[in-house]
């Protein structure tokens, strides 16, 4: 294995990067929880869209964790509950919001990337939980 370069390890190591990449993976969650809370029309209205019942429960829960997951993660609290939060969250909605296998076309084409840059997200909290205890044990 190649080691990083100094500057690039260094960088990697940094408080800011972390917080900055953690706000990076949690940013569309936090400001679509935001939307939905001075939208509640709307995020009522997308839940049923989806076929989400009661619609207006959903809702509530939908914003919750999108509000909730990211503030656990980005205050360093319990950051694997609001990964597991979002991981959740994200990889359900791959399935309810891009089921691609009953799609055809563009339809599908489109759908399949969305499916797979969701897996992707989950990925990303797996390994901001991952990192978050590492880093917890080498402070302690």
């Amino acid at each position: 294995m190649i080691a990083a370069p100094r500057f690039v390890a260094a960088i990697l190591a940094s408080r800011p990067t972390f917080f900055l990449a953690r706000v990076a993976l949690t940013s569309a969650y936090l400001l679509g929880g935001i939307v939905k809370l001075t939208d509640w029309q709307g995020a009522v209205a997308e839940q049923a869209h989806f076929g989400m019942n009661p619609p207006a429960l959903w809702a509530a829960l939908t914003i919750a964790v999108e509000i909730v997951g990211p503030v656990l993660i980005l205050t360093g609290r319990l950051v694997w509950l609001g990964a597991g939060m979002l991981g959740v969250f994200t990889l359900l909605a791959a399935f309810v919001a891009n089921d691609f296998w009953t799609m055809q076309g563009q339809e599908r084409f489109m759908a399949t990337n969305a499916f797979f840059e969701h897996l992707g997200l989950v990925g990303g909290f797996v390994l901001v939980a991952i990192v978050s205890l590492q880093r917890a044990h080498r402070d302690a």
